[in-house]
């Protein structure tokens, strides 16, 4: 059979699963399946539309992904397992535009997932090498050793080095941590919704200076999932263009000889993150000048200053002045920045999100993943239109969902997953007592 012509590839459908605290309130296959089965909702489809599945996860056994897939269906399409630490979720964005622009498949369903365990992050394989260890060893013998968490030691260690390069103080990246938490407010799904003052993320346990413990991201339980097919399936629902998010560009790369140069930064992701997205940027026909809202992988402050500098939002060693200015919120000169999570872009694109909408015509997403991994997704609306706040009456009367989930966050029901679920290969033991769980939430 001959192969089919390269397609563009779009999210269709994006669906989340509130974030709580890693104390198993929720197993991984219960919070798998909602995520999953609100993006098909989103998207308008079935199982049975599905011809690949794609489970991302750092933490957990082999096949966690059939796991969860196989509630939907037994369909006996392949199933992918992923892990490419923190950038495991984009990683699986990435597989999945792959395929359908390859022509292979039309419709892939990516589902993101963890189940962690308290505290701060830590190996679970001890009886072997770390694939961090010559990391490690180079941050011990550039910035000393400390017995702080070794991820916030990464992060604070390239934090101190732009410092001491271009004068930041401690004082930006706290500001930074009180914009994040100032927008958590507009996010129903994040863990922490709490809004601080500057001097509350300031006088905050210092777990390793100058990151306090306002200024770190929590380990946390949750899901979320994608729906990306490609121009054909597209053009088969026509009356779902309006919805539809082009994957405009894309880049996975990972390091260069520049990880082990002594700086910091680099050990954390910098050069290959200006890499990545300049690839990115050249494959969707833009600049960063053309970037509304971007998505950044902002697990300590310190990363999304430096980053605003990697992404090319501003000239070398400027990123303190644009939080300075006020430039990463809303009303500022610069890209809105957000915790990364794909169905913001989604959303913001095309106009659902109006409780925090950001006048937007192009969107970045970012992950990176020390070890070492990062993706750029660019986003564009598919039908060519700017985008625009669309009240809840209006989206209700072309979705699948009973309420706005951009802006709020609700458990599936059993007609939910019913609607969704293989017709043809559905499994009740697969099932197993998972809408009953979901069911007992509501």
């Amino acid at each position: 059979m001959a192969p089919r012509p390269q397609t563009d590839a779009y999210v269709l459908g994006v669906g989340l699963t509130p974030f709580i605290k890693p104390r198993r309130q929720r197993e991984y296959p219960e919070l798998g399946f909602e995520a999953g089965v609100k993006a098909m909702l989103d998207a308008q489809i079935s199982y049975d539309d599905v011809e690949t599945g794609i489970a991302c996860y750092c933490y957990g056994d082999t096949t966690s992904g059939q796991r969860i897939f196989y509630q939907y269906g037994m369909s006996t399409i392949p199933i992918y397992n992923t892990n490419n630490a923190c950038a495991t979720g984009s990683t699986g964005l990435h597989m999945a535009r792959t395929l359908v622009r390859s022509g292979a498949v039309d419709c892939v369903l990516v589902i993101g997932f963890e189940q962690m365990s308290p505290g701060s992050i830590k190996s679970v394989w001890s009886d072997r090498p770390s694939p961090m260890g010559l990391s490690t060893q180079m941050m011990e013998d550039t910035r000393g050793k400390h017995d702080s968490p070794r991820n916030a030691q990464y992060f604070a260690n390239a934090g101190r080095e732009y410092m001491e390069k271009y004068g930041a103080r401690a004082e930006d990246f706290a500001e930074i941590a009180r914009i994040s938490h100032e927008h958590s407010q507009r996010n129903p799904y994040a863990q922490f919704r709490q809004k601080y003052s500057l001097e509350e993320i300031t006088n905050s346990p210092m777990i390793h200076a100058p990151i306090t413990k306002l200024q770190c991201s929590p380990t946390s339980d949750g899901a979320g999932a994608a729906v990306i097919v490609s121009q054909r399936f597209l053009d088969s629902k026509p009356q779902l263009k309006s919805q539809a998010i082009l994957m405009a560009g894309q880049s996975l790369m990972t390091d260069s000889p520049a990880l082990y140069s002594g700086s910091a930064m680099d050990l954390v992701g910098f050069d290959m993150t200006k890499r990545a997205v300049e690839a990115a940027y050249k494959e969707a026909g833009i600049g960063p000048k053309d970037v509304s809202v971007c998505e950044v992988h902002d697990c300590f402050s310190a990363n999304e200053l430096i980053l605003l500098e990697g992404l090319g939002f501003c000239e070398q060693g400027k990123a303190h002045e644009m939080v300075r200015r006020g430039d990463i919120t809303y009303g500022g000169k610069g890209p809105i920045v957000l915790l990364s999570v794909l169905s913001f872009a989604g959303n913001s694109a095309d106009g659902k999100a109006n409780n925090r909408l950001v006048d937007a015509d192009v969107a970045l997403q970012h992950n990176l993943g020390l070890g070492g991994a990062v993706v750029i997704n660019v986003y564009k609306r598919a039908d060519g239109q700017k985008n625009r706040k669309l009240s809840d009456e209006e989206i209700l009367r072309t979705s699948a969902f009973k309420y706005n989930p951009a802006t709020e966050a609700r458990h599936v029901t059993a007609e939910d997953a019913d609607k969704v679920r293989s017709r043809t290969s559905r499994s009740e033991y697969a099932l197993g007592d998972t809408l009953e769980k979901i069911q007992a939430r509501l």
